[in-house]
């Protein structure tokens, strides 16, 4: 067999061999959209290589990227990795002190920046141990205080439109990611081009994604997150058109944009697309015409939202369930041919779940006792998972490393869920976020599904509380959109369900529930708040 490295510099290289007429589509800040080829893009990848080449970065160093998803930032994507060096996405909204204390342990040397991000740039400019170059991702540089500082377009100007690329070992790192830090200082996860590789094959699997040359893929899911859940690599590789939103993330600025660039395949959380429901019902005029099918991840949607998007906007919903150390796709959610005759209330609940693992990923449930747990959708378990793209270590975190994997290897996503006779998986709840009530477990994404499927709620979380008798008990946050709604609605609801143990204690009816820098449900946040206020709740509520 050939000595050949699995390197992402073969997605680029591919993607202008073969495709190098498809478009890369940018919404721009001003609503417009930017087109180019990937042979374009190429031709500017390839500047960009030898400007950091004329910096004086050296192989295996990094460069800080704090930036939306738009064309220069794809090409920062490969330009650096492809070179040898590493792109350290970095996430904007995480609090000022996780972001100085990252860039410094990953000792970047340049940042490029959006110019809406330069402020926060600013901010932490002075406490920046390592970094010695800005670079404004834009044509001009704004007024600011960063010194040295240039624009991107002068940063790449010049330079020539070819380069000859490095043979690369393919354990070579090309990114670096850190988890998004909701329970303490965000873990850094080091990306392998081997990893990624394997990684790319797997999403276009057809019974994974399915992502094609025929296809216009469009991720709202942030580039500086979990590599825009893979999505520019798979769509380089397989010559897909990419289609990037910039800022406009909001429901009018998606559904405009997949109009505009004809998107079949379109990736958020599912936050997005309960709010781009909600937009499609008060605007008859607006449709998902081109939209062939929705991908989701962080939470698992509502079954009412998957059977809407499959009957209504001709879209249906397929859901992977992974994580930042795992680049982030493990498990996802298809027909076999055992599920797909099931009656259509069976389907749906089956298909909300998050599937069952993708080929060359693996799946197992332990205890607290670390022992198996039966495959019989009721009995639940930590999710351990192994695959050749998973981390094998956060960077520089070796006390983090200690209780994330099993004596044999398995790592421990902290994530609780079940497994039904089907393999599918049903992620019930973090270990964090599940509640221990009388010794007994009560489950929040459970509850958390079923008020949002109720009639006139928008949003729903819901926490645990400490108790003097119980240890711990749920406390419901809710966002509704009918002022009819009330407690007592709700209540009656939740108990066609679940039993009456499980019911929240209480209702909290608040105009919006706080979101974390990935845009899930702030649990955190919610739960300081609560204790702020109220501390233990009542010995008889």
């Amino acid at each position: 067999m050939q000595d050949y490295e699995l390197t992402i510099t073969k997605f680029l290289q591919r993607a202008v061999e073969l495709f190098d007429h498809k478009e890369i589509v940018t919404k721009l800040p001003d609503g417009t959209l930017h087109r180019y080829t990937y042979g374009e893009a190429y031709e500017r990848i390839c500047r960009l290589a030898h400007a950091l080449d004329d910096f004086g970065l050296d192989q295996g160093e990094r460069v800080s990227v704090m930036a939306v998803n738009h064309f220069r930032h794809y090409e920062l994507y490969f330009g650096p990795s492809c070179s040898g060096r590493s792109i350290h996405t970095t996430n904007h909204r995480l609090p000022k002190h996780h972001l100085t204390q990252m860039i410094n342990e990953a000792e970047d040397r340049l940042l490029f920046v959006d110019p809406a991000f330069v402020e926060t740039v600013e901010a932490i400019a002075d406490d920046l141990e390592t970094v010695e170059q800005y670079v404004v991702l834009a044509d001009e540089v704004p007024q600011t205080d960063l010194e040295p500082v240039v624009d991107y377009e002068s940063f790449i100007e010049g330079y020539e439109t070819e380069y000859d690329w490095p043979r690369l070992d393919e354990n070579t790192e090309f990114a670096l990611c850190y988890t998004s830090g909701t329970t303490g200082m965000p873990k850094g996860v080091q990306y392998y081009h081997r990893r990624m590789f394997l990684h790319t094959l797997v999403h276009g699997h057809v019974d994974v994604f399915g992502v094609g040359e025929n296809d216009a893929v469009m991720p709202v899911v942030p580039m500086f997150h979990v590599n825009g859940w893979g999505f520019p690599y798979t769509a380089t590789f397989y010559g897909s058109k990419l289609v990037l939103p910039g800022q406009h993330t909001d429901p009018p600025g998606v559904a405009d944009l997949i109009h505009e660039a004809g998107v079949t395949v379109a990736a958020a959380v599912p936050t997005v697309w309960i709010e781009m429901d909600s937009y499609l019902e008060s605007n008859d005029d607006v449709t998902l015409e081109s939209l062939d099918r929705v991908l989701t991840g962080g939470s698992a949607p509502p079954a009412s939202l998957m059977q809407k998007f499959e009957e209504v906007y001709e879209a249906p919903i397929y859901q992977g369930y992974g994580m930042t150390e795992a680049s982030p796709h493990l498990v996802n959610t298809f027909e076999t041919t055992e599920t797909r005759d099931l009656p259509q209330d069976e389907h749906y609940e089956l298909m909300r779940k998050a599937g069952i693992p993708a080929p060359g990923a693996r799946i197992r449930l332990r205890n607290l006792d670390g022992e198996a747990v039966p495959h019989d959708g009721e009995s639940k378990g930590e999710i351990q998972a192994r695959s050749p793209w998973l981390t094998d270590g956060y960077f520089k975190r070796p006390d983090a490393n200690e209780h994330s994997f099993t004596e044999d290897g398995w790592f421990r996503t902290g994530d609780i869920a079940t497994i039904d006779e089907y393999g599918y998986l049903d992620v019930v709840d973090r270990l964090d976020d599940a509640i221990k009530s009388g010794g007994e477990w009560i489950s929040s994404v459970e509850l958390e599904n079923s008020l949002i499927d109720a009639s006139g709620v928008a949003e729903a979380a819901v926490i645990s509380v400490p108790h003097e008798k119980w240890q711990e008990r749920p406390v419901a946050f809710v966002v509704t959109d009918d002022a009819t709604v009330d407690e007592a609605s709700l209540r009656d609801h939740l108990l066609s369900k679940f039993p009456k143990w499980w019911l929240p204690d209480q209702f909290r009816f608040i105009d919006e529930i706080p979101k974390t820098t990935t845009h899930k449900f702030d649990k955190k946040t919610l739960r300081d708040q609560f204790l702020d206020e109220h501390g233990e709740l009542p010995h008889d509520a």
